[in-house]
């Protein structure tokens, strides 16, 4: 499947804007790319109990479980008004792994669009 990664950076992009993130600051949002061609969002949202909180690329991941995708997931972009190249902390990379073993990672910098193999963010990622 073609990924239109500006696409989906704008989607994130849009989903960074409606992050909570009162304690940190740091904004991000997620798109998730299935390969039916559906997308699903997810942006930060944080809690006093830092431990209670949940970053863009899980709420994402979730909102698509929640709408019945298990399997599929081709891609993800990321994206923060904060930082250049906004990679997902390792317990997303797992959640990436956990749903693909082939998930594609977008993000962007200075000098454009750069992607990633979950692979190349986590060789040896946990499994069952």
């Amino acid at each position: 499947m073609q990924t239109n990664s500006e696409h989906l950076l704008k989607l994130a992009y849009e989903a960074a804007k409606n992050a909570y993130a009162p304690y940190s600051k740091f904004h991000v949002g997620a798109c998730v790319l299935y390969s039916d061609g559906s997308t699903y969002t997810g942006c930060n949202v944080e809690n006093s109990s830092y431990g209670l909180s949940i970053c863009a690329e899980r709420n994402a991941i979730s909102s698509a479980v929640a709408n019945g995708k298990h399997c599929g997931l081709v891609a993800i972009a990321i994206y923060s008004p904060n930082a250049d190249l906004c990679f997902p902390c390792g317990a997303c990379r797992q959640w990436l792994a956990e749903f693909s073993k082939d998930a594609k990672i977008i993000v962007r910098d200075k000098e454009g669009i750069k992607e990633f193999s979950i692979q190349e963010l986590l060789p040896h990622s946990f499994s069952l």
